[in-house]
């Protein structure tokens, strides 16, 4: 006979929420691991004396952090989840009769008093140093790199860039732009005009870098410890090189301000290993960098290159494969000449007697009179990249930096972040930062997870 479930006449339950939440959920790990004591205090003075009471700041921290983790994008489902999910409701302190605030209340916050007050920042810093006081922070290398996002803009909704303009009644996104034309993370990281500019959204950049269809995209930059993969900073940029590599100095320098960590070396792929960047790396923050020089000075057609030279730094001069030397200057001059062209180089030059009478000459200069090599101010540092390359360590640190990869994997597939849904370089920072945050607490959660009690076995 087929049965039929009955229903329970009782009035009264006894009814315990902590009890129906796993003790292995992903959210208790996180929750042992979060502190918001510090975000009322952080945002009072964002807030009106008189008035009805508002949402809680720190029950839409936890909404937050529950969508950021879980992968829910959007807040109006969000909001559904946490009414529907006990154990969401746990972590959000909220019990079985706790009212969800409206989706709506996240927007009015977030474009307001979240961006015044840099909460999202503050909350970010607050899990770095719990990360720091777990020691999951060893600070012997960094690692750091960009993976781009595309934006919430339309190719279709765009204009050549040389046709773009501000409306007088722009919106958000469009006067966030406009504030930043002269921030090296955005307007001014490079003079060069944009094929397209997406109205909606000006500040994301027309790309193609993934070799496949071009899209609008902004750059999350995350600086990461290399022994757990720990993110130290998040920055947001435009989806070019000159930003990033901005990014990475930036992140840098925050961080040795905010925690006073300084690496002892910093990995990274060649986007990085400009000249200038190396020098600062070495020169101003002595660090080591574990990085392949971005060097376009190798030739393809069997001609020598410039490595086929050998530089002679006491000297001040190349010597060339057949021994002879490459110097800059053959004569003294009444009034010193730097001997620096506009390009920051300084130009070796061969004796034209000598490549006369070359038996290499035609595999070292065929069409010029003498051969010239030359050689970047900040080539030393170069050369210090270089020799590090050479190294057991640098083979060590470079498969280390492939965690950062993996972060951005992680941020893509299961935080399900393959496009932004806020607008803005402020959207783009408070998405990326968010991001972060979660990753970080989510690292957490399963490095540092809750020991059972003493004489309990776990399961």
């Amino acid at each position: 006979m087929m049965g039929c479930q009955a229903v329970p006449a009782q009035l009264f339950y006894d009814f315990c929420l902590d009890e129906h939440v796993p003790a292995d959920h992903l959210l208790r790990g996180i929750d042992r691991h979060l502190d918001l004591d510090s975000v009322r205090a952080q945002l009072k003075p964002f807030y009106s004396n008189t008035g009805r009471p508002s949402v809680d700041p720190e029950l839409m921290m936890r909404m937050l952090i529950i969508g950021y983790s879980m992968g829910i994008r959007s807040e109006r489902r969000l909001c559904e989840e946490v009414h529907l999910n006990l154990a969401y409701r746990w972590f959000c302190r909220l019990g079985l009769d706790g009212k969800v605030p409206d989706h709506s209340s996240f927007s009015k916050n977030r474009h307001g008093r979240f961006r015044q007050s840099d909460i999202l920042r503050h909350m970010f810093e607050t899990v770095v140093e719990r990360c720091l006081a777990q020691g999951l922070v060893g600070a012997e290398g960094f690692a750091v790199d960009a993976s781009l996002i595309a934006a919430d803009a339309n190719k279709q909704r765009s204009v050549p860039g040389t046709e773009w303009k501000a409306e007088d009644d722009a919106g958000r996104s469009v006067q966030e732009y406009l504030a930043v034309l002269d921030d090296a993370a955005f307007g001014a990281a490079s003079p060069v005009t944009p094929k397209f500019i997406s109205q909606s959204d000006p500040a994301a950049q027309w790309t193609g870098a993934h070799k496949g269809h071009a899209f609008f995209a902004y750059a999350t930059n995350y600086l990461i410890d290399t022994d757990h993969g720990i993110i130290l900073d998040v920055e947001a940029t435009r989806a070019i090189r000159q930003a990033e590599v901005g990014a990475s100095r930036t992140m840098i320098d925050r961080t040795e301000n905010r925690f006073g960590l300084t690496p002892g070396y910093l990995a990274a792929d060649s986007a990085y290993g400009s000249a200038d960047n190396l020098a600062w790396l070495v020169k101003e923050k002595d660090i080591a960098p574990h990085i392949p020089v971005f060097d376009k000075s190798n030739r393809t057609d069997g001609t020598f290159s410039r490595s086929d030279f050998t530089w002679d730094g006491e000297g001040d001069r190349y010597i060339c494969p057949a021994g002879k030397e490459l110097v800059q200057f053959r004569r003294t001059y009444a009034t010193p000449r730097s001997g620096i062209t506009s390009e920051g180089t300084r130009l070796y030059r061969a004796s034209k007697k000598d490549c006369d009478v070359c038996d290499l000459k035609q595999r070292c200069c065929p069409n010029a009179v003498a051969r010239k090599v030359p050689r970047d101010l900040n080539e030393d540092a170069r050369d210090v990249a270089r020799a590090i390359a050479a190294t057991p360590a640098y083979e060590r640190s470079r498969h280390r930096r492939k965690k950062v990869e993996m972060l951005f994997a992680h941020l893509k597939r299961i935080l399900r972040m393959a496009r932004l849904r806020l607008r803005g370089p402020c959207g783009a920072r408070d998405e990326f930062l968010l991001a972060a945050t979660a990753q970080n607490l989510r690292r957490l959660a399963k490095l540092r997870p809750q020991r059972p009690p003493h004489g309990v076995i776990a399961a």
